[in-house]
């Protein structure tokens, strides 16, 4: 039995803090991520892992609970649009499934007037969970989409023999450059590999090695692009692999040409979480930016804070969305929890940003 020391009212307070409302500002953009946890169909796809996931599966997931739980994450990506005002120009996903997935949840009667489009490839992951992302045309003018394999090809050392690099299988890194208000943009939406079973080197450090190698070369390219990284990084914004290998940055101050301001790591220090692990809160839900997004001319989009606490990131939670009893209480309210379905949403809170005219 876990032990919880913080309250569930206290906690919703705390929590909550970080994600004060947009006042109507209608010409801001909400760029966010979502780990939605496990967003499965109840068909199988050849070659993916998906057998829990079917109605005679582990999980006897059957069409009534799929159609729940895509109701679930549309009711929050509903919920933020009302908290900020408007829809999420962009919204990255975590752990779904394919296609099906994602054309069925666009057009939940929840969201479906926000006419989101999405960007997916299925990538080599065993379990078949990808990143996608949703957004919205008339916000988001989409010029290239490219799907980021891994590597081992890095400065770090790993413990990986060549047959086992050649057998390692991870989610690969979603690219996408295109317009915002006129002014390019580069989103990269990651999950990177987790910390289990992980055998020596930095494996998310090397996945956030790679985003920034990328990154750097449209920089090169496109000077004055401004870059989105997000994603579920499994580490913490602070952790090496976003400060060694991303270059990721606590201050718009430190933040240099080659390099990503990070709001998040503030917020994890002052104790604000996304998902909880053997009662340890964790910011793995991260959002960072370039130094063209955060110091830019007048008239341009930059990153800006929200709410009366001066955070530039945003953790979105809801009643509805936290754990009540049970050794969970005061969690992210997951979709099963001891294998028993409880309807949940899922194990992460979102996260998103706010970009607006530097005045």
């Amino acid at each position: 039995m876990r032990n919880r020391a913080v309250p569930v009212l206290l906690l919703l307070l705390f929590l909550g803090s970080a994600s004060l409302p947009v006042e109507g500002r209608k010409k801001d953009h909400v760029i966010g991520f979502y780990n939605v946890e496990n967003l499965f169909d109840t068909a199988h796809d050849e070659g993916k892992n998906d057998n829990d996931y079917l109605p005679e599966g582990r999980y006897s997931w059957t069409q009534d609970k799929y159609e729940s739980k895509l109701s679930n994450i549309a009711t929050v990506i509903r919920d933020m649009k009302e908290r900020n005002k408007v829809w999420h120009t962009v919204l990255g996903l975590a752990e779904v499934e394919n296609d099906r997935v994602l054309e069925d949840l666009v057009a939940r009667p929840e969201i479906a007037s926000a006419k989101f489009s999405f960007i997916h490839f299925e990538g080599p992951d065993r379990r078949g969970i990808d990143v996608a992302m949703l957004y919205r045309p008339d916000r988001f003018t989409l010029l290239e989409a490219k799907p980021i394999p891994f590597d081992f090809e890095s400065v770090i050392d790993f413990e990986y023999s060549p047959e086992e690099q050649y057998a390692f299988r991870t989610r690969e890194v979603l690219m996408a450059r295109g317009l915002i208000d006129g002014e390019m943009f580069a989103i990269y939406v990651a999950h990177t590999p987790s910390r289990v079973g992980a055998k020596g080197g930095d494996l998310r450090g090397r996945s956030c090695e790679i985003i920034r190698k990328d990154a750097e070369a449209l920089m090169m390219k496109y000077p004055g692009i401004k870059v989105v990284v997000m994603g579920d990084m499994n580490d913490n914004p602070g952790d090496e692999s976003q400060v060694r290998y991303l270059h990721a940055r606590e201050t718009i101050e430190e933040t240099g040409p080659r390099d990503f301001f990070s709001p998040f790591i503030s917020m994890h220090k002052a104790g604000l979480g996304t998902e909880e692990y053997r009662g340890e809160w964790n910011i793995f839900d991260i959002i960072e930016v370039n130094r063209a997004l955060c110091d830019a001319p007048k008239g341009s989009l930059v990153i800006t804070p929200s709410g009366e606490d001066g955070f530039y990131g945003n953790i979105f939670t809801m009643p509805y969305m936290i754990q009540d009893s049970g050794q969970y209480a005061g969690t992210p309210k997951r979709t099963f929890s001891g294998g028993q379905f409880i309807d949940g949403y899922s194990d992460h809170y979102p996260t998103y940003i706010i970009l607006s005219r530097k005045q």
